[in-house]
């Protein structure tokens, strides 16, 4: 089961597709349309009977992207469980992504804007979509015992990955005279990235296994995956209600994580003048210490057990959103700030992950992953809506940063009381003796 070729081909997944993670959804797209938005546009983007401010329509696109992963991740999730087409959903899906990132290096102004916001809602989408059928890959490839390890591994991939592709991007910029032409290639260069790792590494090494579960005689896809994704749900509230609880914890905590990513390139500019250059330098520095980050927390792991490990790091995130609202006042101050999110980013995610592959039932992987992927890396819509809104009442990023607090507050207190080694003994799985 533990094949180090398909692991590495699986973590690969995760240096793909982690170009559109840092360089799209973190460093370049929210700045440069509220840019383009306040340049060309005036102060606000007129949207039918709507007034948008600039810093609050990225947020917004995010936001409605999510919404539809909501309406369709858990069908997919589902139909992926009694189909071997996993494998084949996962690179349909990354090659859609990857081709409107692409196609985000066309948005230049004007209309462009509204082009480029539809373009960016399509590669989220699909991102999220792809990531679903990843994740439900790890108890195929790993061990109980191993998921710890191969989960990290993975996320440490993604950030080494998306941090390189980052570091040309940075050396663009400043050989570049034309700041906006450079945006403009960094972004396609994520879509070309990410198509280009996705079937080099993953199409050649995952494998396509046999489903255990058949469709039933005389039902399609759509029905049945309808079908399922209900029975998934009315199984976990009544048969697997501490994972239920670990899931809505994580969506919690997870909501608050993506949202302080999507929107700290913001905050960085409207606080404190940064530019394209100041930012990628700082996300470059974020990706390679996260990377460590993931490395070093599991071995945390090892003695006090995940749980305990991500509590810790939410205490980090906590505490870390309450010094930028009342004491992050300078530019050189975001470095330090930004070293130590980046140690508890890659350790809450990937700790996260391990602990809920844990407690999926067999053969129901996809469909429980969807149901985690709502609120997977960048794809949170309560959190980016909550910072959006507060842009809008109160003019300041900075005081949109504090509400952000509540989700690690409320997330960590229900995973507090959440009894994880009898979720996964519930799931029919074997528990570690730490978890």
């Amino acid at each position: 089961m533990d094949n180090k070729r398909e692991i590495t081909g699986w973590a690969m997944y995760d240096w793909a597709n982690s170009a559109f993670s840092t360089t799209v959804v973190t460093a370049f797209l929210g700045p440069y349309l509220a840019a383009l938005i306040a340049a060309r546009m005036g102060s606000i983007l007129p949207i039918g009977p709507f007034q948008i401010e600039p810093e609050a329509f990225y947020p917004f696109c995010v936001t409605f992207s999510v919404i539809l992963q909501v309406a369709f991740l858990p069908l997919l999730g589902a139909l992926a469980d009694f189909t071997n087409l996993k494998k084949r959903l996962l690179l349909t899906f990354a090659t859609i992504g990857s081709t409107a990132t692409i196609l985000l290096g066309l948005v230049s102004g004007g209309d462009w804007v509204v082009v480029g916001g539809l373009l960016f809602i399509l590669a989220n989408f699909s991102f999220g979509a792809a990531v679903v059928f990843y994740n439900a890959y790890l108890p195929d490839i790993a061990r109980p015992e191993d998921q710890d390890r191969v989960s990290a591994l993975g996320f440490a991939y993604g950030y080494v990955g998306g941090g390189l592709l980052l570091a040309l991007n940075l050396a663009l910029l400043q050989l570049l005279a034309d700041t906006a032409v450079a945006v403009r290639l960094s972004l396609a260069s994520a879509g070309a990235w990410w198509l280009l790792f996705t079937w080099v590494y993953p199409r050649r090494r995952l494998v396509v296994r046999e489903t255990a579960v058949a469709l039933p005689p005389g039902a399609n896809f759509f029905t049945h995956s309808i079908r399922q994704f209900v029975h998934t749900l009315i199984d976990m509230l009544s048969h697997h209600p501490r994972t239920l609880q670990f899931l809505i914890a994580y969506l919690i905590y997870n909501d608050g994580i993506m949202t302080v990513n999507t929107v700290a390139a913001i905050f960085a500019a409207a606080e404190f003048g940064m530019g394209p250059e100041q930012l990628v330098g700082v996300i470059l520095m974020i990706q390679f210490v996260a990377a460590l980050g993931a490395i070093g927390f599991n071995q945390i792991a090892k003695r006090i057990g995940a749980k305990w490990t991500v509590m810790i790091t939410l205490l980090g995130w906590t505490g870390l959103l309450v010094y930028a609202f009342g004491w992050l006042t300078t530019p050189a101050q975001v470095w330090g700030w930004a070293a130590v999110e980046a140690l508890v980013l890659g350790s809450s995610q990937a700790l996260s992950r391990s602990m809920f592959a844990k407690m999926v039932p067999a053969s129901e992987e996809s469909a429980y992953f969807s149901l985690y992927e709502i609120s997977e890396r960048g794809t949170s819509w309560v959190g980016p809506l909550v910072f959006a809104l507060a842009v809008q009442i109160t003019g300041s990023a900075r005081a949109a940063l504090l509400p952000l607090a509540a989700f690690f507050i409320i997330g960590s207190l229900i995973l507090l009381t959440t009894d994880v080694r009898r979720a996964i003994i519930e799931a029919g799985n074997e528990a570690p003796p730490l978890v």
